[in-house]
């Protein structure tokens, strides 16, 4: 059999090699195709290979009849729409590996040329100034590097700092000091980090919680004349905080890839001597473009070998009997997960999904992965799909676990996720009511009746009078309206808990205050 493939963006020869070394593939390389010339000739073809350029839209994917697969010899998939190439059986591979070394390396790169003044004093003599003295730079030799997110990048980086002979303080939400040991990195919090180091540098996803994560306090936590990189996202920095920091005296300089806004071009941080920039260049060398070339070749040939891809990005295809069984319990696993997330202290080492009842005698996979996704999601961002759920939690170092029984447990079908770390085990439950949707049933040991979603606050307590009251009127003082209440307890005078469904997050500060309440243990906010 002979499989036609198109690729419609310019990739290397070299990148796609694979394809031409595999037999039964026709190969067909047309660029600059307008989305009408696409959409006539995309019904010939078994394959699309991409990188940024193309479009590929619903009625591409709708026209091309006989696609099985869609390669994106890149990191983002933002061109292609997913939906519709999940609905239409076409699995999406892309390769997000391709540019760890080369991002690593301009991160490297960038963090020695700020050490040593590189590019100001390549400035000055282009404009004829010899000038030594003004440039006279640091050794990296006995320095500390701060890495905030120590994932494939990160890691890459504090190995070659190593190289360095920097000391390397690390913090990630997924590190545990027996990681850090074995990686050779001083385990720390995010505070630990931005207080012992000499330079930091960034590699975290954008996240709600990560957007300017390093700004004006943490400036004022960190040692005068600290260095900064961000070679990972822009928005990771509080541009302005940074600029006002440099100015102060308290950073002694940065060096930068990537920005809240690009193009970066008018800017403050350009005007001052101590920032060297790069317009968003990390993985932008030959080797880096060629290596996705070649790893999504090489899935595109696999897949219609019929081998397995080794990065897919949609769900695979499930029997559509078998799917329609399973949809609607998507939501509620995934928000379980993403419970468990914001309330179980620690790293996770162990994620074990019961199911109970009818579920039990189905195919449970891709609600498996549901609620892996949901447990990583809010800290490694959208990039967390369906798919790629389980490899990123098995890279992580989290043990993922299926149980089943057809015992019913009082619901028609009932599934129970549970959370390991070093220091707790914590676990919720959820099914589906029937005319009701998803309920949340049970917290650890109590029972409640919680629909999952909005904001949420759990918080443990003693059984006394009072405690209710008092939770009650701290969150009016903060503006925050209670738009319902479940209520749980062991014994009279014993353990209890309140889950509290609200209209606004609770920020950190009125966390603490909530702590500090007579007969209040704990208090965690969940955002589902």
């Amino acid at each position: 059999m002979t499989y036609n493939i198109l690729i419609s963006d310019p990739l290397s020869e070299d990148g796609i090699y694979p394809l031409r070394q595999a037999e039964g593939f026709n190969i067909v390389i047309e660029t600059n195709l307008t989305p009408e010339e696409l959409g006539e000739r995309i019904g010939e073809f078994d394959a699309l290979l991409v990188r940024s350029q193309t479009q590929v839209t619903r009625e591409i994917i709708e026209k091309g009849t006989n696609l099985k697969i869609i390669g994106r010899a890149g990191v983002g998939v933002d061109n292609i729409d997913l939906p519709a190439a999940t609905e239409r059986g076409i699995i999406v591979v892309n390769a997000p590996d391709g540019n760890t070394n080369s991002a690593a390396e301009h991160t490297v790169a960038m963090l020695m040329s700020l050490a040593r003044n590189i590019p100001q004093a390549f400035h000055a003599l282009k404009n004829q100034k010899w000038d030594r003295k003004s440039f006279i730079g640091v050794e990296l030799k006995n320095k500390t590097l701060g890495v905030v997110g120590l994932g494939r990048i990160g890691a890459e980086v504090a190995a070659r700092a190593k190289g360095q002979r920097m000391n390397v303080i690390a913090y990630d939400p997924f590190l545990t000091p027996e990681k850090a040991e074995k990686l050779g990195v001083q385990f720390g919090t995010i505070d630990d980090v931005i207080r012992a180091a000499d330079f930091i540098t960034v590699h975290t996803p954008l996240l709600k919680e990560t957007r300017h994560l390093i700004n004006k306090e943490a400036f004022e936590k960190m040692k005068d004349g600290v260095q900064i990189v961000n070679c990972a996202r822009g928005g990771i920095i509080d541009e302005d905080a940074l600029y006002n920091a440099i100015v102060e005296g308290k950073v002694a300089g940065a060096a930068l890839d990537v920005f809240e806004e690009e193009p970066f071009l008018d800017h403050k941080l350009l005007t001052l001597p101590q920032v060297i920039a790069t317009p968003h260049l990390g993985a932008s060398t030959v080797e880096a473009q060629e290596i996705v070339a070649v790893d999504v070749s090489h899935d595109v040939v696999s897949f219609l070998q019929g081998g397995v891809v080794k990065n897919p990005v949609n769900l695979p295809s499930v029997p559509k009997d078998v799917m329609a069984k399973i949809e609607p319990y998507f939501n509620l696993i995934e928000k379980l997960g993403a419970f468990l997330s914001d309330l179980a202290e620690g790293v996770a080492e162990e994620l074990n999904i019961y199911y109970s009842g009818e579920l039990a005698n189905m195919t449970v996979g891709p609600l498996t992965r549901n609620a892996v996704k949901g447990l990583l999601k809010s800290k490694l961002g959208e990039s967390v799909n369906d798919v790629n759920a389980k490899f990123l939690a098995d890279r992580i170092g989290i043990v993922v676990n299926e149980h089943k029984t057809t015992k019913s447990k009082g619901f028609t079908s009932l599934i129970t996720v549970e959370v390991k770390t070093a220091t707790e085990t914590r676990k919720v439950s959820g099914t589906l009511l029937n005319g009701l949707g998803a309920r949340i049933v049970r917290v650890d040991d109590f029972v409640v009746d919680v629909v999952p979603e909005g904001y949420l606050l759990f918080i443990r307590h003693k059984d006394q009078p009072g405690a209710i009251g008092r939770v009650g009127t701290l969150l009016a003082t903060e503006g925050i309206n209670i738009a319902g209440m479940q209520v749980g307890r062991s014994e009279v005078g014993g353990d209890a808990i309140m889950m509290l469904s609200i209209d606004k997050h609770v920020e950190e500060t009125g966390v603490e205050q909530l702590k500090g309440l007579a007969d209040i243990y704990d208090a965690t906010p969940i955002d589902l």
